[in-house]
This record gives structure tokens, C-alpha cells and sequence, in this order.
């Protein structure tokens, strides 16, 4: 069985940084076959694609995130970081981590990831 677990998220003010965590577990989970990825979903709002980091190493960001948040990934540890800089208060939400078998090749669909962690809360505060 698969689990994802995140971490790191919290209530921070406007402007700061912070770093989530995702860690993947499994007996036979290689991460190495997957597409990890990072989802978010704002109060009464839908989910949205927020980065994607292919099994390659090849990073993919939804637009409005280019520059300013970081996806990166330790496949020794399982593990898969989303660095979020200059933060803002409509970045509040809870950030999912996701993971897709790296033969689909879309990434910013939520139907195309496979296993879900069950979120953390990132609050940001004006």
C-alpha cells in the first residue's frame, strides 16, 4: 500500500517562506517510476495544479507560480519538497501532494495521479 504523507505546513504571515514535505511509503513503491505532484484547494474553491516534478528530474509549474514557488525531489528519501517564497494570503489552503506512474504524461490533471496524500494546511495571514 502507498501512502503520502505531507508536512510543513502551518499559519505564517504575508511575505514569509515555507517549505512542504511529502513523504511517499510502500513496500513497493519505487518513486522513481512516478511523477510526483502538488495540488491545492482554497476554501470554496476547486483544486488546482500548483507543480509537478517528472520522474526525470523535469520540473512543471502552473503559471501563476513561476518564480516563485520551487518543486524538488529526494527519491533516496521518497521524498518531494514544494518551497514557497513571498508568500501571500490567497496562497491559503490545503496543499496535496500526489503521485502519477510517469508513462501519463499529462501532469496538471488530478484525474491522472494515481495515490494522494491527505493534505496540510497552509495559512497565511495578512
Amino acid at each position: 500500500q502507498v501512502q503520502l504523507e505531507e508536512s510543513g505546513g502551518g499559519l505564517v504571515q504575508a511575505g514569509v517562506s515555507l517549505r512542504l514535505s511529502c513523504a511517499a511509503s510502500g513496500r513497493t513503491f519505487r518513486i522513481s517510476m512516478y511523477d510526483m505532484g502538488w495540488f491545492r484547494q482554497a476554501p470554496g474553491k476547486e483544486g488546482e495544479f500548483v507543480a509537478a516534478m517528472r520522474a526525470d528530474g523535469d520540473a512543471l509549474y502552473e503559471d501563476v507560480f513561476k518564480g516563485r514557488f520551487t518543486i524538488s525531489r529526494d527519491n533516496g528519501a521518497k521524498t518531494v519538497y514544494l518551497k514557497m517564497n513571498t508568500l501571500k494570503p490567497e496562497d491559503t489552503a490545503v496543499y496535496y501532494c500526489a503521485a502519477k506512474v510517469k508513462t501519463i504524461r499529462h501532469h496538471n490533471g488530478q484525474s491522472t495521479y494515481n495515490y494522494w496524500g491527505r493534505g496540510t494546511q497552509v495559512t497565511v495571514s495578512p
